[in-house]
Order: C-alpha cells, then structure tokens, then sequence
C-alpha cells in the first residue's frame, strides 16, 4: 500500500474483514482516512489466499489496513474505535466466525505505535471492558498481503452481503487521558 509523505498506516484486525473494512470507511472517509485494504496479516505462508487463510492453517488474520492522515484522525482515535466496533473479549472468534483467522490483534508499524496500542489496550481493559479479560494481540506488522480484488470494498459492492453480528459501535465514555 503506498502511504503519502506525512500519512500513517494502521493495521488491525477484529474478525471478518468485511465489516471491519466497512465500518472504517464509513466512519472515518473524509475525516483523515485515505485508503483501506483488507487483506492477511499475521501469518506464516507467503501469498496466502482467501480459501487457503479461512482453513486456519496459514497463521494469518483477517485483517484491515488503511494509511491515514495524523493531521485529521490520530492512530489512537482508530484504536479507540477499533475496541468499540468489536469484542475484544473472545478468543479467536467474533460472532459466528470462529479461528485464528478472526482473532482481535493490532499489529504496529514502529515503536510510537507499539506504545500507544499497550496504553490503549490497557486502558480499555480497565475502562470498557472490565467484565470480560481483552485478548487482543500487539504485535510487529509483518508481511501484509492484500486479499483478492472482490473483497475490497464488498460489502459497498455487495450491500445485502453477509456482516458479522459483534461487528457495531458500542457506546463506551471517554478514556481517561
């Protein structure tokens, strides 16, 4: 993905990848977001596909990569709505979906970002959702691998397309600063 002099890129995934991708783009176009992508991050095998990363066997999670202007939207904002638009709480599963595939993980691209999603990830944990112990995986980006053309965008493609159940915005108050 090719990232603008002075933008950022975020990577995260929550399970099925086409309401993660959605709900970014929906949310967030025009106010900072300048390109998402879904795609397979997280794993072991080079070039995964579709088929090949639903089996479980490759390592990788379904993932959302979007480059986006700090300037407009800060990388914590997206974390923040990351752990509101997803439970955090369930281990390799959202909804329905079940596997590593749809595990929570954030996967940082420096150090700056790797210390942000510990606070963030702490601070939810003890602030949203104390009733249940976050999962969700920090870890180095790694290889990124764009899923197949018919995914990007899907569910703007395809809007009666399937979305996953645990995928909405949760009404959780401020972090503490």
């Amino acid at each position: 993905m090719n990232v603008p002099e002075g933008a950022q890129k975020a990577t995260v995934a929550a399970g099925c990848f086409w309401g993660v991708e959605h709900m970014y783009r929906h949310t967030f176009d025009g106010k900072g977001l300048l390109d998402a992508r879904v795609g397979y991050c997280g794993g072991d095998s080079k070039n995964p596909g579709y088929r090949e990363v639903c089996s479980g066997r490759t390592g990788h999670a379904e993932a959302l990569q979007v480059v986006f202007d700090p300037k407009q939207v800060t990388y914590r904002q997206l974390l923040e709505f990351f752990y509101r638009m997803h439970d955090p709480t369930t281990m390799n599963r959202q909804g329905p979906d079940t596997g590593s595939q749809y595990r929570s993980a954030i996967f940082f691209h420096d150090e700056e970002q790797e210390k942000v999603a510990k606070e963030v990830t702490e601070k939810v944990q003890k602030e949203w959702w104390k009733d249940g112990k976050v999962v969700t995986e920090v870890l180095p980006g790694g290889e990124w691998y764009d899923a197949e053309t018919y995914h990007q965008k899907y569910l703007d493609v395809n809007p009666g397309g399937y979305e996953c159940p645990s995928h909405f915005l949760r009404k959780f108050p401020p972090l503490s600063a």
